[in-house]
């Protein structure tokens, strides 16, 4: 999906997220704050802890069945961006993950969330490491209040598939964006 594809409906965002109230709080204090050094990936030249960030959300709607949860980074070069965590089938009485939770087999997850692949080419969460020199990345993590207790999607879907059904089965969205650049 190219950015000119994901930057419109990052833009709705805002409108789908205040009709429910459906609320995201990351890991910064506020949306365009620097992504702590936890967050950051532990190889490729950087030298982070690459540790899923710590999510809580509140105001889900009634009749949301599942979550799920993307950190995108709109700045990657690749002409279509970097997914840095896909996971869902996030239970409809979770209220948050906490700080570490995106680890392969993560005992931190709730029950039957899975974690996609990332574009790192494995599941779990990948810390972000842009170019050396490169102006700072804006990384998008977005919580998605679904209509469905499962995607039923194959286990080594692509990002942009989970991507695809996330837009079909979502009733409320939230984001709170994060920068980084080294």
């Amino acid at each position: 999906m190219s950015v000119r594809v994901i930057l419109p409906l990052l833009l709705t965002a805002s409108s789908i997220a205040s009709s429910h109230g459906l609320t995201l709080h990351g890991p910064v204090a506020m949306s365009g704050d620097r992504l702590p050094h936890a967050q950051v990936n532990d190889g490729y030249g950087c030298t982070g802890r690459n540790h899923s960030p710590a999510l809580k959300w509140v105001r889900a709607p009634k009749n949301t069945q599942s979550f799920a949860l993307t950190i995108f980074d709109v700045d990657a070069p690749t002409g279509s961006g970097w997914w840095h965590w896909v996971t869902y089938d996030i239970p409809a009485s979770a209220e948050g993950l906490e700080a570490g939770a995106g680890t392969v087999n993560s005992a931190q997850l709730p029950a039957r969330t899975i974690q996609g692949r990332n574009d790192f080419g494995q599941p779990g969460y990948g810390g972000a490491c842009p170019p050396k020199g490169d102006k700072p990345h804006r990384y998008v993590i977005t919580l998605y209040a679904l209509d469905v207790a499962t995607l039923d999607a194959p286990i080594d879907a692509s990002p942009a598939m989970i991507d695809y059904l996330l837009h079909q089965h979502r009733i409320a969205q939230s984001s709170v964006t994060a920068t980084y650049s080294r």
